[in-house]
């Protein structure tokens, strides 16, 4: 029997309806081996045979040094080919390529540029490196590491009857450096210089100390008392130079201006006292409906900031008995008041637990700047004189003391020790060094700025001196 010697025609490559197939043109393809360059074959680690089709490994693979070849746009011949290709290898769904690029299909091996280690590198290659110093002068310049505050105070001392109630003002630091603590019906003076111990006055048994507070030079001391009076001392004699009445009762928060002090009371008013006059005080401010917590004067006496317990912060000046701002964004009481001493204007606030948020404000036109959720209970808050920078002292829940960068508001320290509010908060004059006081009956001292003349980190000096007396 006759054989017929003639080949057989090799079945299609595509799986083609047959009445499709004779309207193809299948064009010869080249070898890959003669596409591509000459690249290093990688051997491979097992003897695995993965039938007709190689898959790549895409993480091992270097597509990256592959960059397409021009090519002439497909004649419209090719059109239904090339669907039915695309099709195949990337699926029915597969988007059409871009109009824009026609000539994308074929591959050619490009030089592997190895990415620049650092940013000198980066920026030589950038300009083609052609000049060394040039990169480096782009470079930019490395951030430099946070200041390190200590975590431990280097002094505590024992305050014992030192009251846990959040609108008293207990603590005081004088220019003098010479700190004033209310304990009970008793006015304490403590020495920062020599550690001694003095005491100032006793109230006696039918009244109690409610707030302290000292001029501006250091050398009186103004007390408020449960009974609405507001006495002037001389720390130096120790002797009382003036007693002022005119609140119902209690006061709770005084605030000094270069001549006048300000007091604010449970009975809602703010009084205006002169001490050079016979009278107990010369004007009044009523404006808050509730306790007035918070006092405090601008830097250059044209401003004076209360905050109460009706949650309102107002802005007085001395031409007006209204406020002059009434600020309502706050939804608790508010206690702390700081004036920024760098920028004229600029006044933070804080509110109680209900709201737990430090509030800035422009007082030029009363726009809030910005406000900070603390989470917590907000009782005090100190600019610091030598940075930008301020401290707030919290109580519920985390009795916390924190620093605090501005204007961005970032988060310099975070300090705990206290077991109970952190209600009293004193800087000292260089600025350097806080006093804190809370429920526990303890003064904690903490170095946490810098001083004026350099930005230095604050030595920790907590382990070594770390000492515990008693105020009394």
């Amino acid at each position: 029997m006759a054989t017929d010697a003639s080949p057989k025609p090799a079945p299609p490559r595509l799986n083609v309806p047959p009445a499709m197939a004779g309207g193809l043109r299948l064009d010869p393809v080249a070898s890959p081996s003669r596409l591509l360059l000459d690249v290093p074959k990688t051997p491979s680690p097992s003897k695995t045979t993965y039938s007709d089709r190689f898959i790549p490994c895409r993480s091992s693979s270097r597509l990256h040094n592959f960059a397409l070849l021009d090519r002439a746009s497909p004649s419209s011949d090719d059109a239904p080919y090339s669907r039915l290709l695309r099709a195949e290898i990337f699926g029915p769904d597969s988007p059409l390529p871009a109009p824009s690029s026609p000539n994308t299909n074929l591959f050619r091996f490009k030089t592997d540029h190895p990415s620049p280690k650092s940013p000198f590198a980066a920026a030589a290659a950038a300009a083609g490196q052609n000049d060394c110093t040039a990169g480096s002068a782009e470079s930019s310049t490395p951030r430099r590491p946070p200041r390190k505050v200590p975590k431990t105070p280097h002094k505590v001392l024992d305050a014992p009857s030192l009251q846990d109630d959040f609108y008293l003002n207990l603590v005081d630091w004088s220019s003098q450096n010479m700190l004033a603590v209310g304990l009970g019906n008793c006015v304490y003076l403590w020495s920062a210089s020599n550690s001694k111990v003095t005491k100032l006055c006793d109230l006696g048994p039918r009244d109690s100390v409610c707030a302290v507070h000292w001029t501006r030079e250091g050398s009186y001391l103004a007390i408020g008392t449960s009974l609405g009076d507001v006495q002037i001392w001389d720390s130096s004699r120790c002797k009382r130079i003036r007693n002022m009445g005119g609140h119902q009762t209690r006061t709770g928060v005084l605030a000094w201006s270069s001549r006048i002090l300000s007091s604010g009371s449970r009975d809602k008013n703010i009084l205006q006292h002169d001490i050079r006059v016979p009278s107990d005080y010369i004007s009044k401010f009523s404006g808050h409906r509730s306790e007035v917590c918070g006092l405090k004067w601008s830097h250059d006496d044209r401003e004076l900031a209360s905050g109460g317990n009706d949650n309102q912060l107002l802005v007085w000046n001395q031409r007006s008995q209204q406020p002059v701002l009434r600020l309502t964004e706050h939804t608790a009481a508010i206690k702390a008041i700081a004036w920024s001493p760098h920028q004229q204007g600029l006044l933070a606030s804080g509110g109680g637990t209900a709201d737990r948020c430090i509030r800035f404000w422009n007082t030029a036109n009363g726009n809030m700047l910005n406000s900070m959720d603390t989470g917590s209970q907000v009782c005090n808050l100190a600019w610091c004189k030598n940075v930008n920078e301020l401290v707030s002292t919290h109580g519920y829940s985390q009795n916390q003391i924190m620093v605090w960068k501005y204007p961005s508001m970032s988060r310099v320290a975070t300090l705990t020790g206290h077991t109970m509010r952190v209600l009293y908060l004193a800087m000292s004059p260089d600025g350097q060094t806080i006093v804190t006081g809370a429920g526990d009956e303890t003064l904690r001292f903490w170095n946490i700025f810098p001083s004026m003349k350099t930005q230095a980190p604050v030595r920790d000096i907590g382990l070594w001196s770390f000492s515990r007396s008693h105020i009394r």
